[in-house]
């Protein structure tokens, strides 16, 4: 049998290692996130499968039942596109 994924809007923020996007990567999932400051600076994310890590250049994703999980940039472009918001039930497209 083969099966494609439905099609499933998300919301998404791109960690690039500033201290701003730090900020804005609290303000999306919350205070569960720890900052690890080493060269390159990463981000230990609570998931629902254990403690992941994001590098610079991950996304960070909320999935569809508000869990967080981090994806590495050649996973995400193979399997999301920026969406328009032009349905009042789609919050925000993907941030780049």
């Amino acid at each position: 049998m083969k099966f494609r994924k439905k099609p499933v809007v998300i919301e998404a923020v791109q960690w690039d290692g500033t201290m701003p996007c730090w900020e804005r990567l609290v303000e999306f999932v919350g205070s569960d996130l720890e900052l690890i400051t080493i060269d390159p600076p990463c981000v230990r994310i609570p998931t629902p499968e254990g403690v992941m890590t994001a590098s610079r250049g991950d996304w960070i994703i909320k999935g569809v039942k508000g869990e967080f999980y981090p994806c590495k940039p050649d996973i995400f472009e193979a399997t999301y596109e920026p969406v328009e918001d032009t349905d009042e039930n789609i919050s925000d497209p993907v941030e780049a």
